[in-house]
């Protein structure tokens, strides 16, 4: 079973706050925006998506949330969530996404460190490896639920063990002319937020691993999505690059 850890990994880590895949109090929520990128066991990107921060969500922390063993589940108690937070995004997230589902939570340690997540999607807590939350690429020290969310925010729920996997972000350009080579560039944040060139990832389409700047060359025949990937680091957000005018399609 996972072990229960301190409080500073606890809150951004296995402690962070989520749902028990509980429907929220109304419609839509309206209100500024932010992105959530969620990012499963083995690198594996389970949503990329922008949610308004307005309303409330309902959690029902389940009595299966027994990752950290035997009479640690949850209670069932129907509990409230603000939707500009970042345990607030991930509960809305799950209501229509299904490779979030099922969120397994347990609130045996409310008192302590808050709501314990036990599985998201097919990535389930173990001894070694359990869900943290960053924001703005800065892993956080308090659980979900008390982490503030404004409008153009990064929030990152993403499955690892300790020390946490740097998160990888690549720089491309927005447009550019078929079969004719651009440049791109990787750069990895720890999990204080530190950032520095990524050096030996590999990024969609390009010649071969970024060299010691993070960067390398790219050339497309086609509107596509460009990411960046390296080792056990958390993949970065697919970026669109359009080719002559024309856009890859979006999808989630």
């Amino acid at each position: 079973m996972p072990r229960l850890v301190s409080i500073r990994l606890a809150a951004a880590c296995a402690l962070a706050l989520i749902s028990m895949l509980a429907l929220a109090g109304g419609a839509a929520a309206k209100g500024p925006v932010a992105s959530l990128r969620v990012v499963g066991k083995s690198g594996k990107v389970l949503d990329e998506s922008s949610l308004a921060l307005g309303g409330q969500v309902s959690i029902k922390p389940s009595p299966k949330a027994t990752c950290f063993g035997p009479g640690t589940g949850g209670s069932g108690k129907k509990r409230s969530l603000k939707g500009n937070s970042a345990l607030g995004m991930l509960v809305r997230a799950a209501q229509f996404t299904a490779a979030l589902k099922p969120v397994l939570v347990t609130d045996h340690f409310i008192d302590e460190f808050g709501l314990g997540i036990c599985a998201v999607g097919s990535s389930k807590a173990t001894s070694k490896s359990s869900w943290f939350v960053k924001l703005n690429h800065r892993a956080q020290t308090v659980g979900g639920e008390s982490v503030k969310v404004r409008g153009g925010d990064e929030v990152l729920w993403a499955y690892g063990g300790y020390p946490y996997p740097d998160e990888l972000v690549l720089s491309a350009p927005a447009e550019a002319q078929a079969n004719v080579p651009f440049n791109v560039q990787v750069f990895s944040y720890d999990e204080k937020g530190k950032k520095k060139p990524a050096s030996g990832a590999t990024v969609t389409g390009a010649s071969g691993p970024t060299d010691q700047a993070g960067r390398a060359s790219v050339t497309l025949a086609a509107p596509a999505l460009l990411s960046a990937s390296l080792g056990k680091d958390i993949p970065s957000a697919g970026v669109q690059v359009c080719v002559d005018g024309k856009c890859p399609t979006a999808s989630k």
